[in-house]
């Protein structure tokens, strides 16, 4: 199995199929800091990263923002005092991709290199 934080995102259009249940099963225990939770009925990876201060949950923000603009995937992000709230899914297909699954791994990596 390929270590999802080495893989690129790839263009989603449209209609591309959502991840498959086994496909999930695959994926999630590359990422198992991430919960699957479902909101406004589209199923996302989301995480909460603890950081010591405001300053340092908003230079993680910034970190995540930088990646997820050169893979042109984009997460929900919430920045508060000490902590950041990511979501990840694909709007296009209004569900999970694997790039979801590729780009939670990236922010695994980020954070670890952080301290978050």
């Amino acid at each position: 199995m390929r270590k999802l934080v080495s893989e690129k995102c790839v263009a989603c259009r449209r209609g591309a199929p959502t991840v498959t249940a086994a496909e999930i099963a695959e994926l999630k225990p590359q990422v198992p800091d991430w919960d699957l939770v479902e909101r406004d009925g589209i199923p996302r990876l989301e995480r909460v990263f603890h950081l010591p201060d405001f300053a340092q949950a908003l230079a993680f923000t910034n970190r995540v923002g930088a990646v997820a603009e050169a893979e042109g995937h984009h997460p929900a992000l919430l920045t508060e005092w000490g902590r950041v709230t990511v979501a990840w899914w694909t709007h296009k297909i209004r569900g999970l991709h694997r790039n979801d699954f590729i780009m939670a791994a990236k922010t695994d990596s980020l954070a670890k290199r952080m301290g978050a």
